[in-house]
This record gives C-alpha cells, sequence and structure tokens, in this order.
C-alpha cells in the first residue's frame, strides 16, 4: 500500500502558508490599531535657523511630535464617541465600558492570535469585536467604515476556515 503524504493532516504547504500569512496580517492589524490608540503628539516651537543660527527676529516654528502613552489613550475617537452619545440605541454607559477596553483588546486578541495562543477563540473574539464596531458605525450611517469591518470579519471567516492548516500554537484544543 502506496503511503501519500499529501493525504496526511497538515501535509499541504500552501494551506499552512495562506493561514499563517492570513493569522500574521489579522494580529499585526489588531495589534498595531490597539497600540494606535495610546497615540498622542508633543507640539514644541523650534527657533527658525538661517545660515545654521538662529534668526535675529525670534522667529520660531511648531513642530509636532508622534508620542505614545497610558495618558492620550483614546479607544473611541472623540469625534466618533460625541456622535455616538447622542445615539438613542447605544447606552451610554456601554459606550463608556467600550471606550475603555477597546485598545487593550485589540492588543491582546492581535498577541494571543500571533501567538496561536487559542487560535480559533482569538479569531472568534476579533471577530466579535469587529462586529460591535460595525454597529457604531451603522448608528452613524458610516458606510464605508462598515465596508472596511465586514472585509475584517470575512477575513476572519477565512482564516476560522483555514485553521486546520495551522501547526504553530499553543493550546491547541479541538473544538
Amino acid at each position: 500500500m502506496k503511503n501519500d503524504s499529501s493525504s496526511q493532516p497538515g501535509s499541504d504547504l500552501g494551506g499552512l502558508f495562506a493561514f499563517l500569512l492570513l493569522r500574521l496580517w489579522l494580529a499585526l492589524r489588531a495589534i498595531f490599531t490597539g497600540i494606535e490608540k495610546f497615540a498622542g503628539s508633543k507640539s514644541s516651537e523650534v527657533a527658525v535657523m538661517v545660515d545654521g543660527e538662529p534668526n535675529s527676529y525670534g522667529l520660531t516654528a511648531s513642530d509636532s511630535d508622534k508620542i505614545y502613552g497610558l495618558s492620550y489613550y483614546s479607544g473611541v475617537p472623540e469625534a466618533l464617541g460625541d456622535k455616538l452619545k447622542t445615539e438613542p440605541l447605544l447606552p451610554g454607559f456601554a459606550l463608556g465600558i467600550f471606550d475603555i477596553v477597546l485598545g487593550p483588546l485589540l492588543i491582546i486578541s492581535g498577541l494571543t492570535l500571533l501567538l496561536g495562543v487559542a487560535t480559533r477563540i482569538s479569531l472568534f473574539a476579533q471577530g466579535l469585536l469587529y462586529c460591535s464596531l460595525t454597529v457604531g458605525l451603522i448608528l452613524l450611517k458610516q458606510d464605508g467604515g462598515i465596508a472596511w469591518l465586514a472585509i475584517h470579519v470575512l477575513l476572519i471567516v477565512v482564516a476560522l476556515m483555514s485553521v486546520k492548516h495551522n501547526r504553530f500554537q499553543i493550546l491547541a484544543k479541538k473544538l
């Protein structure tokens, strides 16, 4: 009897590489989106230089640097948050909780997916997170954003359907 290695589970390298790329993309997307929730800017005044020396008129130019810190955290951008506060279908307390947990949830779900910790659960959690973001955009009638989130959810669905190709994981329990 011939031993056909292509019929063995996990022997499809194309499927493995496809799943790993999708997992990597989804993980990086979540991690860096979460980190960006902690971004801010710091403005400073810089003297305008003339021939390598400060100008004699005291002219300055504004300079702004991007920095990260806990004090800059904003889960929901202020402009969207203000619009969502007036939305009768969204309880105010829910928006406050969502604003607090959004960044950390994105980072945690991205890290668990990147590391392969309970991959199916990590993917499902990300899908639920993107679905919850969709609700807010539906209420604000932001069709372009809804379409982008729909693409993310579809990518997660594809990843869940191809998770059988996942060889590199932690806590790999079959559900």
